[in-house]
C-alpha cells in the first residue's frame, strides 16, 4: 500500500513546496490546492480567515456524513514556513529536488511533508466507512506565535464539535511527544534622541540603553536556571532566555536615536514566563524610561509581544499518546523544547500528541530536507490509523 501512495505523495509535496507561504504571507492558494483535493473525495470544509481576510485555516472532515458529530481525531499542521534566501540554497527553495532518497526544499520538514502525507491518505479514509469522522486541520501563522490555531479552535467551539484524539505532525522522528516548553516571543523599541557623537551630553542613545535592558535581560536568564531544583524532561531542564538580534544605529559618529531588540523566552511553566516579564518591565519602567526622559521627554521603551505561546502539559493518561504508540508500534514518549500548537489545541481539551516525519535539526536550515524513509514511516501510521477506523 505505502509504495502505491508514496509517488503521490512526493507530487503532492513537490506541489506544497511551490506555494510561497512564508509566515505574514498569504497563504489562500495553498488552502485553496488542500481544500481542492480534499472535497475531490467527498470531504466537507469551512475556513477560518485573520482579519484582512489574507490567510486562512482550513479543517475538513471525512466519515460524518450524517452530522453525529462522534468524536473524530484530527491530523494536524500548519501551512506556513520560514524565510529562506535562495543565494544561500544548493538550489531554488521552493522547487523540490530529490536526490540521495531525500526531498530538499523549504517547508519540506517542517511541516509540509506531513501534510502531504495526510492528503495523500485521505482517498483511503474516503473509501470506507469510518467508525469516526478524520479531520484534516491546516493553520497559518504558526512560526510566528501561533497566530491562525485560536481562529479555528474558536470556531469548533461555536459548532460545539467533539474530538477524542489530535496528532500534529511537526517534525519528530515519527516519535511520540507529550510535553514541551512555552514560547514567548518579543521586541523592544527604544527610542532616544539623535545628535552629533563629539557631544553625547546633547543626544540619548537608545542603543546604549538597549545594551543595559539586554544586560538585564541576561541576568533574568541566570536566574532561571535556578529557579527550578526539580529535574525535569526537558533539554536543558530548565527555562531559557535569548537575544536573537539588535538593530539600530546609522553610523559611529551619530548618536542613534531607535533601536530595537527581539528575544525570547521558552518558559517550562507559565510562572518562569511571568517572572521575566514583571522584572524586565519593571527595570524599564522605574529604572531606565526616567533616566531616558530627563533630556528627552520624548524618549521611550516599548515591548511589543509578538506571541506568547502556551505549553504543551504532559498528562499522566493521554488517549492520544496512546493512539500513536499503538499505530507505530514505538511506546516511548518523549518531550521537546521547541513550541508547537499542542498546547492551544490541549487547552481547548482535546488529547493531543507531536508526531510527524522529520527531525527538527532540518527544519528552519538552508537546504531543508525530509528523508523518504521518514515519509514513509508517516504514511504507514496514517494507514494503519484507516484500518484502526473501519475494523
Amino acid at each position: 500500500m505505502i509504495d502505491k501512495i508514496f509517488p503521490e505523495t512526493l507530487k503532492i509535496l513537490s506541489t506544497l513546496i511551490k506555494f510561497k507561504t512564508t509566515s505574514g504571507t498569504s497563504n489562500l492558494e495553498l488552502i485553496k490546492y488542500c481544500e481542492k483535493k480534499l472535497e475531490e473525495v467527498g470531504a466537507k470544509s469551512f475556513k477560518t480567515f485573520n482579519e484582512s481576510g489574507s490567510q486562512a485555516n482550513l479543517f475538513s472532515t471525512i466519515g460524518d456524513k450524517d452530522n453525529s458529530n462522534n468524536k473524530g481525531i484530527i491530523l494536524s499542521g500548519h501551512t506556513d514556513v520560514v524565510p529562506a534566501l535562495s543565494s544561500e540554497w544548493t538550489s531554488d527553495p521552493y522547487i523540490s529536488r530529490e536526490k540521495d532518497n531525500k526531498v530538499y526544499g523549504r517547508g519540506t520538514c517542517d511541516m509540509k511533508g506531513f501534510i502531504a502525507c495526510t492528503l495523500a491518505v485521505a482517498p483511503l479514509f474516503a473509501s470506507k466507512k469510518l467508525k469516526v469522522p478524520i479531520h484534516f486541520s491546516y493553520t497559518f501563522d504558526e512560526e510566528t506565535g501561533c497566530l491562525g490555531a485560536p481562529f479555528v479552535l474558536a470556531d469548533l467551539k461555536k459548532r460545539n464539535v467533539n474530538f477524542s484524539a489530535c496528532i500534529i505532525g511537526e517534525p519528530t522522528r515519527m516519535k511520540a511527544i507529550t510535553a514541551h516548553k512555552g514560547y514567548n516571543e518579543y521586541i523592544t523599541h527604544f527610542t532616544g534622541l539623535s545628535g552629533h557623537a563629539s557631544n553625547p551630553e546633547n543626544g540619548i542613545s537608545a542603543i546604549e540603553y538597549a545594551i543595559r535592558y539586554s544586560n538585564k535581560l541576561i541576568e533574568l536568564r541566570d536566574e532561571l536556571k535556578k529557579r527550578n531544583s526539580k529535574k525535569t524532561s526537558f533539554s536543558p531542564s530548565y527555562s531559557t532566555l535569548q537575544i536573537g538580534k539588535i538593530s539600530g544605529g546609522i553610523g559611529a559618529n551619530v548618536i542613534p536615536d531607535q533601536c530595537s531588540l527581539e528575544w525570547e523566552v521558552r518558559p517550562i511553566n507559565k510562572d518562569d514566563g511571568d517572572f521575566v516579564s514583571k522584572n524586565i518591565d519593571s527595570f524599564a519602567k522605574d529604572i531606565l524610561l526616567p533616566e531616558m526622559k530627563k533630556n528627552n521627554p520624548k524618549g521611550n521603551i516599548k515591548k511589543e509581544i509578538i506571541g506568547e505561546v502556551v505549553g504543551f502539559n504532559k498528562e499522566e493518561k493521554s488517549e492520544a499518546a496512546n493512539l500513536v504508540c499503538n499505530l507505530t508500534g514505538d511506546n516511548a514518549k518523549e518531550t521537546m523544547s521547541f513550541g508547537t500548537e499542542a498546547g492551544l489545541f490541549q487547552n481547548s481539551g482535546i488529547s493531543t500528541v507531536i508526531c510527524g516525519p522529520g527531525s527538527i535539526e532540518q527544519a528552519h536550515t538552508v537546504d531543508e530536507y525530509i528523508t523518504f524513509d521518514q515519509l514513509k514511516k508517516c504514511l504507514k501510521m496514517l494507514i494503519s490509523l484507516q484500518e484502526k477506523m473501519v475494523n
